[in-house]
């Protein structure tokens, strides 16, 4: 069976295209790797933009089902030094939806698979490889061994890219290390680190490192812990003690938050691509999100996927007839838009894990009073 269009990747992406295709009628096959929709856990909560991830869910005819879920409250943000000091404290206006408020990652999942039509999205298959078929589209080879065809194949399927090669030869740079952990029922187990973090995202800023917190919708909080990377192996980090060692000296209501994580932390390299990166089209074939442009997680790139999404399927649906002159035309668009929002989001990045990140966060805070970012 060939599908017209099929979608690498269930994620916040690839969903939301499928989603919009839908309402315009168009129908979407998506491949995702993992077996179903609780394979894992999903990391973190978002904080969504009007002007990309909102707008959306806007197109895609779920804002109401987003307001019922989101917490405008997760919009405040406390950030202070390795003492405990507070240095910036914002804080939503509250019940405000006019900003952006948090939602935990498994929510949106959740909510944009129950939108889409029963058996659009097939669990279970990786997409390993993709070849050009002799007339027109391709034929797709799932890493189970299955295989499909599609006339037009959209990648959205992560850093690690299936898709990516067919159109460009990115190299990914690394540009941080990413410690995960979680403490579950903070509020009867920790009252301490409850009122530490609040409601929303705590960072504590030192030298070259941040540590940082945000609670989640189901009363638990996830600490990341972001330091650059070195010449020691990520795994490294898998150890507790190896992580308080980075924090020597950082105050003990502090580093607590490292100490009550209840799992073995999750370390990861953050890569990215070149600020600049683009590619020649090609017909049939495009790509969206992280695979199309990955950035440092600071809060831009689930939105940007999920704009991505949405410019892409008002082209396709603008020129039903013509998919080759829509992709085109988003990844032109697409192009445009991302540049500047790259430049932004490395800067950030290099500002949070500078020697002198404190003064920077605060001399940038008090230029934007109304800007927070959360983790990707």
């Amino acid at each position: 069976m060939t599908n017209h269009i099929a979608i690498a990747g269930g994620g916040l992406g690839g969903l939301t295209l499928a989603r919009i295709l839908h309402r315009h009628g168009i129908g979407a096959a998506v491949y995702e790797r993992e077996t179903d929709r609780s394979a894992r856990p999903q990391g973190g909560a978002l904080d969504l933009h009007p002007e990309s991830g909102q707008r959306a869910l806007v197109e895609a005819g779920l804002a109401d089902r987003f307001r019922s879920q989101a917490r405008p409250e997760g919009e405040e943000h406390r950030i202070l030094d390795p003492s405990g000091r507070m240095l910036v404290h914002h804080r939503p206006e509250p019940g405000s939806f006019a900003g952006r408020p948090e939602i935990d990652r498994r929510a949106l999942r959740d909510l944009l698979l129950d939108s889409v039509p029963e058996g659009t999205v097939t669990w279970g298959h990786r997409l390993t490889t993709a070849k050009r078929r002799p007339t027109r589209g391709w034929e797709l080879t799932f890493d189970n061994g299955r295989r499909a065809d599609c006339d037009v194949l959209i990648g959205a399927d992560g850093a690690r890219s299936a898709v990516r090669p067919l159109l460009a030869d990115t190299r990914l740079s690394p540009v941080a290390i990413l410690v995960e952990l979680t403490i579950h029922d903070v509020d009867l187990r920790h009252p301490d680190i409850a009122e530490l973090v609040g409601p929303g995202n705590l960072w504590c800023v030192g030298a070259n490192r941040l540590l940082a917190a945000q609670r989640l919708g189901d009363g638990s909080v996830r600490v990341g812990i972001s330091l650059l990377p070195d010449e020691r192996p990520v795994d490294s980090f898998r150890d507790t003690g190896t992580l308080l060692t980075e924090f020597d000296g950082w105050a003990p209501q502090v580093t607590a938050l490292i100490k009550a994580g209840d799992d073995t932390p999750v370390p990861r390299s953050i890569e990215t691509m070149p600020i600049d990166s683009r590619w020649s089209g090609r017909p049939g074939i495009t790509l969206i999100g992280d695979a199309a442009h990955l950035m440092p997680p600071v809060g831009e790139g689930a939105n940007q996927a999920m704009l991505d999404a949405a410019e892409l399927a008002g082209r396709l649906s603008a020129e039903p007839t013509d998919p080759d002159s829509a992709l085109r035309g988003y990844e032109e668009a697409m192009f445009a838009r991302i540049l500047p929002i790259a430049q932004m989001s490395a800067r950030a990045q290099a500002m949070m894990l500078s020697p002198t990140a404190a003064e920077d966060i605060v001399r940038f805070f008090a230029g934007h009073p109304a800007e927070s970012t959360s983790a990707d």
